[in-house]
């Protein structure tokens, strides 16, 4: 039992990590989100073609890849083009990047459908008040929307930190990685992951019950 707890403690001691890189990505995510998912329902096609490839290539590609070119790939591609040794100073920047970008794809897509739910006749209204488009997107439709994909943007900080695990390939010393380091000096795997598993249940179900309040209030404020 001893050596359960101590993988549960050793897992824990990467919490910080990963809550920083989630927290930031999905800050990322829902910024780079919102213009993607605006381009998306640009009238111009050029617009809407990059924006769609580029949710494409995010979502269609696994995290683990994307986490290795960046870490391994992008910096042997700048020495081999430019003869530049180039190393990330800090790897946490390549969590923070990939776990960003990646999240914007998926971002894009929750906004698009909430911008898309709100009534039509919302934007007929601001505009026979004299907005202009920016302004009824802005003042309007965007307020509107992130209150309906709020559960959704919940949940997808809820698996952005499952899968911050993947940046343990990238010597991220976060809560996979501290198990894993910890298996490999105690030679207790099976402990060193079921604390890892333990400390990932917890958080992630202590975010969704969070969820979970956010959205009842909501519906309440709604009704009421």
């Amino acid at each position: 039992m001893a050596e359960y707890l101590q993988g549960i403690v050793v897992a824990a001691r990467g919490i910080p990590v990963t809550i920083t890189i989630s927290f930031v990505a999905i800050i990322g995510g829902l910024i780079i989100g919102l213009f993607v998912a605006i381009a998306k329902r640009s009238k111009f096609k050029v617009l809407r073609g990059l924006a769609t490839i580029y949710v494409d290539i995010l979502r269609g590609t696994p995290l683990l890849v994307q986490v290795l070119i960046l870490a391994y790939g992008v910096p042997q591609l700048i020495k081999s083009t430019m003869g530049i040794q180039f190393n990330w100073e800090h790897m946490i920047i390549v969590g923070f990047i990939a776990c960003g970008v990646n999240s914007s794809a998926y971002m894009a897509e929750i906004i698009r459908s909430g911008l898309q739910a709100v009534d039509i006749g919302q934007t007929e209204a601001a505009r026979s008040l004299g907005l202009s488009s920016g302004q009824t997107m802005r003042y309007i439709i965007v307020p509107q929307a992130f209150k309906i994909i709020v559960p959704a943007l919940g949940n997808e900080f809820v698996t952005l930190i499952k899968e911050t695990s993947i940046l343990s390939v990238a010597g991220i010393v976060e809560i996979t990685r501290r198990g894993t380091l910890w298996a490999s000096s105690s030679f207790l795997s099976f402990q060193a992951y079921i604390g890892v598993a333990i400390v990932y249940l917890v958080m992630t179900l202590t975010l969704s019950r969070l969820v979970a309040y956010i959205e009842r209030r909501l519906a309440q404020s709604d009704r009421s």
